[in-house]
C-alpha cells in the first residue's frame, strides 16, 4: 500500500474492508480479516488507518473499528524493540505522516473516537517523546490553554494524563513551570469547565507531585523550589473542593475530590520537609471530607438504604465508589499521623480520629448479604487483606499505636468504648443495627491484639454481653466474639476462655449459621492447646466428631479451616489418641486424595496426618494404613492421575520426618527403589522436586545403614548417585533440580567416606549445574554444598582448593575462579541459620589457608552509577548495569564484615540512627582494592583451623534465635557444624 497521492483510494479499500469483517457471512468475515491482517506488513497501512479513523464522512463504528485496529498497529509496529513488536517497523516518513495526523483530531467531537486517538497519541509519545516528537507537547499546552475547543481541552487533557506517568527528571522541571498556569486554570474554575475535565487536570497534577518527589533526593532545591511556587494556590483549591460535601449522588465530585486526596499524599509522603502551615491548613478541610462522607457512607453502604450509581468505574477503568474513595481517605490519613511533624498537629484530634475509623469498620448490608449467601467468602475476607473501609480504618489504628504509643492505645479504647455503649444504647432503643457498632468496637480491638493487652475489662465485658444475644439475630456478632477471643487469648480470663470453649464446642454441633461456626473453629484453634487438660478431655472425642461432620460439608476456604482446627484438636487429644487413628486417618486420606489438585488443602491435609502420626501410638497403624497404597502408587507412575504421584511423595516425606529407623526401613522396602525411578525416568517437574526431598528424607533418616538394607554391595549408593547426576545434569531446566541440594548435602553429612572417591567428579557436576541454571536459589543451595566440603576437608582446605584448580569450568580458568565468583556474589542473598553459618565459617576457612591464587581472583565489587535522576524507559535501554572488580580476599573480607554488622544490628548494638548510617556502607571504598594483600597476609588465622574453635566462635547467637521449625532444620540439626555460636566480641 502507497501513501500520499492515492491514500483515498487506500481509504476506500480500507472501509470496503473493515465492512466486510462485519459482514453475516462468516467467509466473507474471514477473508477480509486475512486481507487486513496482510495489508498490515505493507507500508502506508498504519497512514491509511489513521486517515479512516479522523474521517468525519466515515460511519462512526467504521472509525470505531480503524481506531482499534490503529492502536494494535502501533503496539506491534512501531517500536524494534518492544516486547510485542512484530515485523516490518514503520519507516520513519510513516510515522511522521501519522504523527501529524493524530494531533489534528484531538478535537473530534465524538467522545470515543478522541479516546481512541488520545491513546494513540500517548502510545507513540511514549516511544517518540521528547527526542522524535518535540513538538508534542507545545501543540498540548496550545489545546489546553483553547477555553473555546472544548474537546481539544477533553483530548489534550486525556493524552497528558496518560503521558505524565511516563515523564522523566530532564523534562519535567521544563515542564511544570509552563504546564501548571494551564492546569490550574481548568482546576480553579467551576464555572468554565466540568468536574470530569477538572479531575483529570488534577490527576496530571497528581503525576507531577509524583515525578518531583521522586526526583527530591537527587534534585532538592530544584524541587522545593518548583513545589513552592504551585503549593499556595493548590492547598487553596484543595480546599475549596474538599469543603463541599460528598454527595451521594453525584460520582463526578468523588472522583474530583479523590484525585485531590492523591496529590495531598504525595505531597506528605515526598515532600515531608514542607511548612507544616501549608499542610495544616488542609486539615479542616479533609477533616469535614472525612465526617460528610461518613454520613453518605453510613447510609449507602452500612445500611444499605440508598442506591449508589451503578457505574462503578470511570473512563480509565479506575474504581469510582465511594469505598474506594474512603480507602483513599483513610491512607492520607494514615500517612499524616506517621509523619512526625504532622502527627504532632493532629494529636489532640486522635481520639476523634479513632471514634469516626470504627465507625466505618462496621459491617456493610451487602457484606451481610454475600457473607450470609457465602461462608467461603467470609474466611476468604476474613483472611485476606483486601481493600475496604474495615482493612484501611484496621491500618491506621495500627498506625496511631506506632506514632502515638500509650497515648494512642488509649484513645483507640476510649473511642471503642464509646462505640461500644452506643451500641448498648441503640439495642435498647430497639435499632435493629445495633450490632454492628459493637461488632466494629471487637474488630477494631482485634486488628491490635499484638498491642492492646490491657483491654481485658472491657473485652470481657463485651463478650459477656455477647453470650445473651440470639445467635441466629445475630450471628456476625457472634462470629467475631469467638474471633477476638481467639487472637486475645492470652489477656482474657481462664473463666471467659473456658466459657467460649465449650460454647465453640457446641456451636460446631448445632444448626447455627455458617460464620458462626468459622468463628467457633478459629476460637477452637486456638484455645484447644492452651487449656486444660482435665477441661478438654471429656470432650475431645465430640470435638473431633463434629470437625468431621464438617469436614464433610465443606468446601474450599472453610475446608482449609476445619483441617487446621482438626489439627489442634488431635494434638489435645492426650489419652485418647489411640482411639483417634482409625477413626480419622481414612476420613484424611480421603480429602487428600480428593484434593491431590489443590497444594493448599492437600498439604492442610497432611499436617493433619502428621498430628495423628506424632500422636502416641498412631504412628504404626498410620504407616500400615499409608504404605500399600502409596507402594502401588508410585510403583506405576505413569498410570496415575495427575498430581497423584507428587502428592503421594510428599506424603512419603511426612512418614519419613522423623520416624524411628524401622519405620524408615519398611518405607524403603516399600518405596525406595520406585522413588529413585522417578528421579531417572519422570518429566514431570512437580514429581521430580518431591522425589528428590523424598530421597534426602530416606537419607537424613536411614543414615548409613540404608545402604546395605537392599541386601547387594554398592546397589544403593549407586541408585542415590545415578539420581544425583539426573538431578545435576545441566540440560535439565532448573527449577526441576531446585532440591537437589538439601538431597546431595544429605549424602555428604550422612555418607562422607562412601561418598569421597566421587567428590571431584561431584563438583564438576556441581559447576556444571550452576553455570546453566537461571535461579539463584538453586545457585546459594549448591554453594551450601561447596561450602560443607570445604568444613570436610579440614584441616587441608589447601589441598581442597588445589582440587578446584584442576577442576575446568567453562568459560573460567578454573572451577575455583567460577565457584567463588557466583559465591561472591550470592553469599548476601543465602537464607537459613544453618546455611549462613556453614557458607560464612568456610569463607573464614578459605581465606586463612592464605592460599596465593586466591588473590589472583577478581571478583564483582561495587555498582557503578553511569547516570544521575530517574531511570526512565529509554534511559534503561542504552546500557546495562556495570560493576568494579576488587581481589577475592578484599571481597571475602567484606562479606565477612557485612556479617558481623549485622549481628550487632540485631543484637541491638547500636541505634537506629546508627543502623541507617551502617546500611549506606559500600562493599569496598572506591579505588581502595590495593588494601587486600596486607590484611590478607597479616591475618593469623592457622591454616589447620577447626569452625568450633574460638575464632569461628564468633557471630551471634540470632542466627538460632532465627531459626524456624522447617523440615530442612529437621535434615541439618545433626549437623556438628550447628554447635557452632557466633560471638561479636571475638571477631571484633
Amino acid at each position: 500500500m502507497a501513501a500520499g497521492g492515492v491514500a483515498d483510494g487506500d481509504q476506500r479499500w480500507l472501509v470496503e474492508c473493515l465492512t466486510a469483517t462485519l459482514d453475516t457471512a462468516r467467509d466473507v468475515r474471514a477473508f477480509a480479516e486475512e486481507s487486513l491482517r496482510q495489508a498490515s506488513l505493507l507500508p502506508g497501512y498504519g497512514a491509511a488507518l489513521t486517515k479512516v479513523t479522523i474521517n468525519k464522512e466515515i460511519p462512526f463504528g467504521l472509525r470505531q473499528l480503524a481506531a482499534v485496529l490503529l492502536k494494535q498497529f502501533i503496539k506491534q509496529h512501531w517500536q524494534e524493540d518492544e516486547d510485542n513488536f512484530v515485523p516490518p517497523v514503520v519507516s520513519a516518513s510513516e510515522k511522521v505522516v501519522i504523527r501529524q495526523l493524530l494531533l489534528t483530531s484531538l478535537d473530534d467531537s465524538h467522545g470515543k473516537i478522541r479516546t481512541a486517538i488520545s491513546m494513540a497519541v500517548a502510545a507513540i509519545g511514549q516511544q517518540d517523546w521528547p527526542e522524535d516528537w518535540p513538538e508534542l507537547l507545545p501543540l498540548l499546552l496550545k489545546l489546553i490553554s483553547d477555553q473555546n475547543n472544548g474537546n481539544g481541552v477533553r483530548g489534550a487533557l486525556r493524552c497528558l494524563a496518560l503521558l505524565s506517568d511516563d515523564l522523566d527528571d530532564t523534562c519535567i522541571p521544563k515542564l511544570v513551570p509552563e504546564l501548571f498556569p494551564s492546569l490550574y486554570r481548568i482546576i480553579s474554575s467551576p464555572h468554565l469547565y466540568e468536574n470530569s475535565l477538572r479531575a483529570k487536570a488534577l490527576a496530571i497534577v497528581h503525576s507531577c507531585i509524583s515525578m518531583l518527589g521522586s526526583m527530591s533526593g537527587v534534585y532538592k532545591r530544584d524541587t522545593s523550589s518548583l513545589m513552592s511556587s504551585m503549593l499556595d494556590p493548590l492547598i487553596e483549591q484543595f480546599s475549596l473542593i474538599l469543603n463541599s460535601p460528598v454527595q451521594s449522588q453525584n460520582p463526578d465530585d468523588w472522583s474530583m475530590q479523590m484525585e485531590v486526596l492523591k496529590c495531598l499524599l504525595q505531597l506528605v509522603q515526598n515532600f515531608p520537609g514542607l511548612p507544616e502551615a501549608k499542610i495544616s491548613a488542609i486539615l479542616p478541610s479533609l477533616w469535614q471530607t472525612f465526617v460528610s462522607s461518613f454520613k453518605i457512607y453510613h447510609l449507602s453502604s452500612i445500611q444499605g438504604l440508598e442506591e449508589l450509581d451503578s457505574i462503578n468505574y470511570d473512563s480509565d477503568g479506575s474504581e469510582r465508589s465511594l469505598e474506594s474513595f474512603e480507602i483513599q481517605l483513610f491512607e492520607l490519613w494514615t500517612t499524616i499521623v506517621g509523619n512526625s511533624r504532622l502527627g504532632k498537629v493532629i494529636g489532640g484530634n486522635i481520639k476523634e480520629l479513632a471514634y469516626y475509623t470504627i465507625a466505618f469498620q462496621q459491617i456493610t448490608e451487602e457484606q451481610v448479604q454475600r457473607w450470609s449467601r457465602d461462608a467461603n467468602q467470609y474466611v476468604a475476607d476474613e483472611d485476606d487483606v483486601t481493600y475496604s473501609c474495615r482493612v484501611s480504618g484496621s491500618l491506621l489504628l495500627e498506625e496511631i499505636v506506632t506514632a502515638y504509643e500509650d497515648y494512642g492505645i488509649n484513645s483507640i479504647l476510649e473511642a471503642s468504648k464509646m462505640r461500644f455503649h452506643e451500641s448498648q444504647e441503640s439495642k435498647q432503643a430497639g435499632s435493629a443495627d445495633w450490632w454492628r457498632l459493637h461488632e466494629a468496637s471487637l474488630f477494631a480491638l482485634g486488628s491490635l491484639s499484638e498491642q492492646l493487652c490491657e483491654a481485658q475489662d472491657l473485652l470481657e465485658q463485651m463478650l459477656t454481653d455477647i453470650m445473651v444475644t440470639g445467635v441466629h439475630q445475630y450471628p456476625f456478632l457472634h462470629a467475631r466474639a469467638f474471633s477476638i477471643v481467639a487472637k486475645f487469648s492470652s489477656v482474657i480470663s481462664k473463666e471467659v476462655s473456658e466459657q467460649y470453649l465449650s460454647y465453640a464446642a457446641r456451636a460446631i454441633a448445632s444448626d447455627v449459621p455458617s460464620p458462626v461456626k468459622v468463628g467457633a473453629c478459629r476460637a477452637l484453634a486456638q484455645l484447644l492447646p492452651e487449656s486444660d487438660q482435665d477441661l478438654i478431655q471429656p470432650n475431645v472425642m465430640g470435638i473431633l466428631s463434629s470437625l468431621v461432620d464438617l469436614l464433610r460439608q465443606a468446601s474450599d476456604e472453610t475446608l482449609h479451616l476445619v483441617l487446621e482446627t482438626l489439627q489442634s484438636a488431635i494434638k489435645s487429644g492426650g489419652e485418647q489418641s489411640t482411639l483417634i487413628e482409625p477413626i480419622i486417618s481414612p476420613i484424611i486420606l480421603d480429602v487428600w486424595a480428593q484434593h491431590i489438585s489443590d497444594p493448599f488443602i492437600s498439604i492442610d491435609a497432611i499436617e493433619v496426618l502428621e498430628a495423628i502420626k506424632n500422636a502416641p501410638g498412631c504412628l504404626q497403624p498410620l504407616v500400615s494404613r499409608i504404605l500399600p497404597t502409596i507402594g502401588s502408587i508410585l510403583g506405576k507412575p505413569k498410570i496415575q492421575p495427575d498430581g497423584l504421584v507428587a502428592g503421594s511423595l510428599d506424603l512419603l516425606t511426612m512418614v519419613l520426618k522423623n520416624a524411628p529407623t524401622v519405620v524408615v526401613k519398611a518405607v524403603f522396602d516399600t518405596c525406595f527403589v520406585s522413588t529413585v525411578q522417578i528421579v531417572l525416568e519422570s518429566e514431570d517437574h512437580g514429581e521430580m522436586q518431591n522425589a528428590t526431598e523424598c530421597l534426602a528424607a530416606f537419607i537424613s533418616g536411614g543414615r548409613e545403614e540404608l545402604l546395605v538394607w537392599s541386601g547387594e554391595q554398592g546397589r544403593t549408593l549407586k541408585m542415590l548417585l545415578d539420581a544425583a547426576s539426573r538431578l545435576l545434569d545441566p540440560a535439565l531446566e532448573s527449577s526441576v533440580s531446585l532440591f537437589v541440594g538439601s538431597f546431595v548435602l544429605q549424602l555428604i553429612l550422612q555418607m562422607p567416606s562412601h561418598l569421597s572417591p566421587y567428590i571431584p567428579d561431584l563438583i564438576a557436576a556441581i559447576v556444571r549445574r550452576m553455570q546453566t541454571s537461571s535461579i539463584a536459589g538453586l545457585k546459594s543451595s549448591l554453594i551450601v554444598i561447596i561450602a560443607r566440603l570445604v568444613h570436610l576437608s579440614v584441616p587441608n582446605v589447601d589441598q581442597f582448593i588445589n582440587l578446584l584448580l584442576s577442576i575446568p569450568a567453562q568459560g573460567n580458568d578454573n572451577s575455583l575462579a567460577y565457584i567463588m565468583s557466583v559465591w561472591s556474589q550470592l553469599q548476601g542473598e543465602i537464607q537459613g541459620a544453618y546455611q549462613i553459618k556453614v557458607t560464612t565459617t568456610a569463607l573464614a576457612l578459605l581465606i586463612s589457608t592464605r592460599h596465593p591464587e586466591l588473590s589472583k581472583i577478581e571478583v564483582q565489587g561495587h555498582l557503578i552509577k553511569t547516570s544521575t535522576g530517574i531511570t526512565t524507559r529509554s534511559k534503561a535501554r542504552v546500557a546495562p548495569d556495570q560493576w568494579t572488580k576488587i581481589p577475592l580476599p578484599a571481597k571475602i573480607f567484606s562479606l565477612l564484615a557485612d556479617t558481623l554488622a549485622e549481628i550487632q544490628e540485631q543484637i541491638g548494638g547500636g541505634s537506629d540512627d546508627e543502623c541507617e548510617e551502617d546500611s549506606d556502607w559500600e562493599e569496598v571504598q572506591n579505588g581502595n582494592t590495593s588494601i587486600a594483600d596486607d590484611i590478607i597476609y597479616s591475618a593469623s588465622v592457622p591454616s589447620n583451623a577447626n569452625p568450633s574453635v574460638e575464632h569461628l566462635n564468633a557471630m551471634a547467637k540470632v542466627f538460632d534465635e532465627d531459626e524456624d521449625d522447617s523440615y530442612d532444620n529437621d535434615l541439618t540439626k545433626n549437623d556438628p557444624l550447628n554447635e557452632v555460636c557466633f560471638h561479636c566480641e571475638n571477631l571484633s
